[in-house]
């Protein structure tokens, strides 16, 4: 998409908050220099702010000068604090929502909230900036024109592997999220659930002064990461190539679908259907 871009003498664009609404402002993820100006006065121009954790939040508002009122708005929360947020915001408040870093929604709370408030008609507004999800895109070397973002893998082990198999076809890059405690059993699963040759990219703290990345196989990758233990500190983005190999991708996705259905179902009907999910010949699931 091509867009003109501003004129770098005109003043900084600002929005009206008086009028009320909702605008989902985008924070730092590690460096503070990323603090865009127009979010820094959205968020002193709203009424109140809507944050997931006010005691990580406040201090960086108040570097900025920013001593706007603010809620918690965060998972235990959303869903009985929504509506009557709305209703305040239908009376002519306005307020911002951030999460604790980067773009609210994106594997952080907040999608009650907008849900709600679209649909009561109060206008939604984007501040755009900083997200751990489109900065490791960026830098990873991997195709990025479509990709799959999954969010955290399940934290159990056996739910996780389940996902990664279900993901083992799929052509887009996979883009995940992964917590330090979890980090190193993640990359095992995925490198035996996808195969420890596929191409990925692990990027660690990104923005902040111990930002690595790091690229290779998935197996090259877990290796270097068991061989440092800072390497397993930290936030993790996960991009990971797509299938290159799609046949071999969708015999292989058969056969799981066909193991599980075999304990149900006739050899022959379970081969049609895992063959029908999979794209993967029947003979090549059931010879008879």
């Amino acid at each position: 998409m091509t867009s003109r871009l501003p004129d770098a003498s005109s003043p900084p664009v600002t929005r009206d908050a008086d009028s009320g609404g909702l605008w989902v402002v985008a924070t730092p993820i590690g460096n503070l220099g990323d603090f865009a100006p127009r979010a820094a006065e959205t968020l002193r121009s709203v009424d109140l702010v809507l944050a997931e954790d006010t005691r990580h939040s406040r201090p960086l508002l108040l570097q900025f000068g920013i001593e706007t009122p603010m809620q918690a708005l965060h998972d235990h929360n959303e869903a009985t604090q929504a509506a009557k947020l709305v209703e305040r915001m239908l009376a002519g408040a306005s307020m911002a929502l951030i999460s604790d870093a980067g773009t609210p929604l994106i594997s952080d709370p907040g999608f009650r909230l907008v849900q709600a408030a679209r649909a009561a008609g109060v206008p939604v507004r984007p501040v755009p900036g900083p997200s751990a999800l489109v900065a490791a895109l960026s830098v990873a070397g991997i195709a990025s024109d479509r990709f799959c973002f999954e969010g955290f893998l399940p934290s159990k082990a056996g739910a996780r592997r389940e996902a990664i198999a279900r993901l083992a076809a799929e052509p887009r890059t996979l883009v995940f999220y992964e917590s330090a405690h979890r980090v190193v059993e993640s990359l095992a699963d995925l490198r035996d659930g996808l195969g420890g040759a596929r191409k990925m990219v692990l990027a660690r703290e990104l923005t902040k002064r111990f930002e690595t990345v790091l690229d290779g196989t998935i197996g090259e990758v877990r290796e270097r990461v068991m061989a440092d233990a800072d390497q397993q500190r930290g936030e993790f983005v996960l991009v990971v190539e797509g299938v290159q190999d799609l046949a071999a991708a969708q015999l292989a996705e058969g056969r799981r679908l066909y193991e599980k259905l075999a304990g149900h179902l006739p050899p022959s009907q379970a081969a049609r259907l895992a063959a029908e999910l999979s794209g993967a010949p029947r003979k090549a699931l059931y010879g008879g």
